[in-house]
């Protein structure tokens, strides 16, 4: 069992109070503690709009404050597109392999590869995920699972139960760990999403994981009153906000924030004698951009913000925790733009969005869409503590399995 520090707790009771003092990480060369965080579709021109948005002209991003920071390239080897989707993308950096769109941490030829996951509990570490999309979507199973299709997550959340066993999962998806028919703690068909509803064909898995030993939560007073792990948390049928176009019932209002499941993860996973490896995704971000949704996806910006604010804070009392945070692809197209510029795209999905205020300004900003879908452009990576220096310059996406596989080894 995982046991809890109380220092951990306070930390984050602090952060996410907005008193806690982030002061810069002076540590061991040796890697304790890995956590690795994903922004979901986020490239720079996703921090730059969330930056004037939430920080000003002359502010900065938390984020973007760390003090290591490059470029990471993210084509696939897909036979039939040049750009990624986040299953080979994620697996691009939990196996250092490039794979075809669509497959979740195999080779080319459909082959199983070793995972970061798996080589983190290999070397004695805890493991968790922390997720705003389903525990078993494409980012977290990268790490802990082997398929070729993303789409089979009933099959990787029976992966997690029998083989890789993440100490803490935390995010959606429930849908997924129960057999058609049977609603579990959120009902099936919500008025929300009538196209919601439990669908797994591997039996009742949450009963599988609680005779496992996993607590499972559901409610935030659940997660609250969690003390030690393992611990399996689903706290939404799908995701944990609901997409679509401005207007056309889009909400992003998780029923537990990205940084309180943060937090917990953090504090379950503090008590491994040999420290732990934590995966962190802000889904949001993707799938409103998706819909070419500015507003939501700068909600979902801020709330990955807050994240990495507690991280570094966390980091800071933590000596020996790396801390790295990027993006698997860029997501829309996006431009920042003038308001007064002609929105050279066109109308329909790549409108211009806005006007958005500059944060301690009277100016404003337009975000200009090109696409519903991913593009090739590179993502930035920045970083924090032992080893984080290996992140300057610019590097294929499969170079962050080298960087944290080396810090798992010490």
């Amino acid at each position: 069992m995982l046991r809890r520090y109380s220092r951990v707790a306070a930390v984050v009771a602090a952060v996410l109070a907005g008193t806690a003092l982030i002061k810069p990480v002076s540590g061991p060369e040796k890697v304790r503690n890995i956590i690795f965080i994903n922004g979901d579709g986020m490239a720079a021109a996703q921090r730059e709009a969330a930056r004037l948005y939430y920080a000003g002209f002359d502010g900065q991003l938390i984020m973007d404050s760390l003090p290591v920071s490059g470029q990471l390239t993210t084509s696939p080897h897909d036979p039939h597109s040049p750009i990624t989707d986040s299953a080979a993308g994620a697996s691009a950096w939990a196996t250092g392999q490039k794979t075809f769109n669509g497959a979740v941490s195999v080779d080319v030829d459909g082959k199983p590869l070793p995972t970061l996951g798996a080589q983190a509990k290999a070397a004695g570490k805890a493991t968790g995920l922390v997720t705003t999309a389903q525990v078993t979507d494409a980012t977290p199973a990268a790490f802990f699972a082997n398929t070729s299709n993303r789409y089979a997550q009933d099959d990787i959340a029976r992966q997690y139960l029998q083989h890789s066993k993440p100490d803490v999962i935390l995010g959606g998806g429930e849908d997924w760990w129960l057999p058609a028919g049977t609603p579990g703690a959120y009902p099936d068909q919500p008025a929300e999403d009538p196209a919601e509803g439990s669908r797994g064909s591997q039996g009742n898995l949450i009963s599988a994981a609680q005779t496992q030993g996993y607590r499972y939560v559901s409610t935030p007073a659940q997660l609250a009153a969690a003390r030690s792990g393992p611990v399996l948390g689903l706290f939404g049928n799908e995701e944990l906000f609901q997409i679509a176009s401005e207007g056309q019932g889009d909400k992003y209002d998780p029923p537990v924030s990205l940084a309180t499941m943060t937090g917990k993860a953090l504090d379950l996973l503090s008590g491994s004698r040999k420290g732990f490896f934590l995966v962190v995704e802000e889904e949001g971000i993707d799938e409103f951009a998706h819909y070419n949704n500015g507003a939501r996806m700068l909600q979902a910006l801020g709330e990955m913000e807050k994240t990495v604010r507690l991280v570094r804070a966390y980091a800071a009392s933590h000596p020996g925790t790396l801390v790295v945070v990027t993006g698997d692809h860029e997501t829309g197209g996006l431009v920042v733009e003038d308001p007064g510029t002609g929105d050279e795209s066109g109308d329909g999905v790549s409108a211009e969005d806005g006007p958005f205020p500059v944060k301690g300004s009277d100016l404003t900003f337009n975000l200009d869409w090109t696409t519903g879908g991913h593009s090739g452009s590179d993502v930035p990576v920045t970083a924090i503590g032992p080893r984080s220096e290996r992140f300057t310059g610019k590097h294929p996406n499969t170079y962050v399995h080298q960087v944290l596989l080396d810090a798992l080894k010490g």
